[in-house]
């Protein structure tokens, strides 16, 4: 009935607009044990031990999470848990608010199976993500994606990044660096050396002094390889747990829909392919040092599996949540 729905009732509403629904209506569905029972029974798959997967010493349900980018405010993370979910990822969170950039900036591109933002980390800041957190129960793994405000100088990137881990440390059971976004100006610098290698350290030391968690690096797919092996490097040596490969691309190779002129990070369909070969590529160089969290383009089992056999330990979606409804998870994990 999804796709009916979609194509009677969703597409006809601003991408935005519709997202913002569909957050109020998890956050009201998962206040409640009533409601996330609900959920649970017409959407979920069915708890299965055998899909249970250890990483990092974190117990996650089975390997299928959802990206960063969809609960942005850590609002609706109990209704996301009932929808079967393994882990969530929040934000991008940034240390103060921010509007992010001007509306329109989301695009459908249905043709493509894809979606084009150019949100810019729009939130409320961390304060105000402690305290959704705070009255939120801990039903799977909670990763916290940080991020900077867009005035921050990139000289001072890392007073941002490690002021959000302050905030959040407690409540994230993982934490991504966001250095990777096409939509703040200027921050794909961070994945330099002459910006990265500073960074991983001022944020390492913050964790170290608050307690050690898994942090990991969340890379663009449109590195060179000499870029990747480079931040691959530097995230040995600062003992980063992991690469979250990748974030959106800005090439619009092989696009039908009119909306690819816009400007913005592409995810979707046309981002399979390239995340895989550089999970397969990382895999490759470094072996088991470093977990690779694989993202782009999943939309059902075979995708998730393809990403598995390129090297992934676990998974994240987003866009294919978004065109195959709520009850893509189980969709994802039948074979």
């Amino acid at each position: 009935m999804y796709p009916f729905f979609y194509r009677r009732v969703l597409v006809h509403l601003d991408p935005e607009r519709a997202h913002t629904l569909a957050v109020d209506f998890l956050r009201v569905m998962g206040a409640s044990a009533a409601g996330r029972a609900v959920l649970r029974r017409l959407f979920a798959p069915r708890p299965d031990p055998r899909q249970v997967v250890e990483v990092w010493g974190i117990k996650f349900p089975h390997v299928l999470g959802l990206a960063g980018g969809f609960d942005k405010r850590a609002e609706c993370l109990p209704g996301l848990a009932a929808l079967g979910f393994g882990h969530v990822e929040i934000g991008t969170i940034t240390p103060r608010p921010q509007p992010g950039n001007p509306r329109p900036r989301v695009f459908r591109l249905p043709e493509d199976q894809a979606l084009i933002n150019r949100m810019g980390f729009p939130g409320d800041g961390a304060a105000a993500a402690r305290a959704h957190l705070e009255r939120t129960p801990r039903l799977i793994p909670v990763a916290v994606s940080l991020g900077k405000n867009k005035e921050t100088a990139l000289e001072r990137a890392a007073e941002d990044y490690c002021e959000v881990l302050n905030t959040l440390h407690p409540y994230g059971d993982f934490f991504t660096l966001n250095i990777s976004s096409p939509n703040t100006p200027e921050l794909r610098r961070l994945q330099t050396p002459a910006y990265l290698s500073e960074l991983l350290g001022a944020v390492q030391s913050t964790m170290k002094r608050l307690s050690p968690k898994p942090l990991l690096i969340k890379i663009a797919p449109d590195l060179t390889w000499a870029e990747i092996d480079t931040i691959l490097d530097l995230a040995l040596q600062h003992q980063i747990a992991g690469i979250v490969a990748t974030n959106t691309t800005l090439s619009r190779e092989g696009l039908h829909s009119p909306a690819q002129s816009e400007n913005g990070g592409l995810s979707g369909l046309p981002l399979r392919e390239r995340s895989t070969v550089i999970i397969r590529y990382i895999r490759d160089r470094i072996g088991d040092k470093l977990g690779i969290i694989g993202v782009g383009g999943i939309f059902n089992h075979t995708d998730l599996q393809q990403k598995l056999d390129a090297g992934a330990v676990l998974v994240q979606a987003y866009t294919g949540f978004i065109y195959r409804g709520m009850g893509f998870v189980k969709q994802c994990l039948r074979p």
